[in-house]
């Protein structure tokens, strides 16, 4: 048996979603492939999970668009420290 491999990041840290995610079928009352959550949304991991096959693990995110998405590692990215209030100016200018 594949032991499940330690979590980087532990919930209720900020995150970055770090590409566009889309509809995988998660979401039925949208289409396949639907745009879930923009590339730079910001989110919160809510619940830290282990995948059934290989033991990698799953982050579900809440993202600020109210969308709650099951994300891999290389699909967030941690909010720095005033981080997100930069990131927030820059989008209102």
């Amino acid at each position: 048996m594949i032991e499940p491999r330690q979590p980087r990041f532990d919930w209720g840290l900020r995150v970055l979603a770090c590409d566009d995610l889309f509809n995988d079928g998660s979401y039925p009352e949208l289409t396949q492939d639907e745009l879930i959550v923009p590339k730079d949304a910001f989110g919160e991991i809510v619940r830290v999970g282990y995948l059934e096959e290989s033991h990698a693990p799953l982050y579900l995110v809440e993202f600020d668009n109210g969308r709650v998405v099951g994300c891999l590692e290389e699909e967030i990215t941690p909010v720095l420290e005033g981080m997100a209030t930069v990131v927030e100016g820059l989008a209102h200018e």
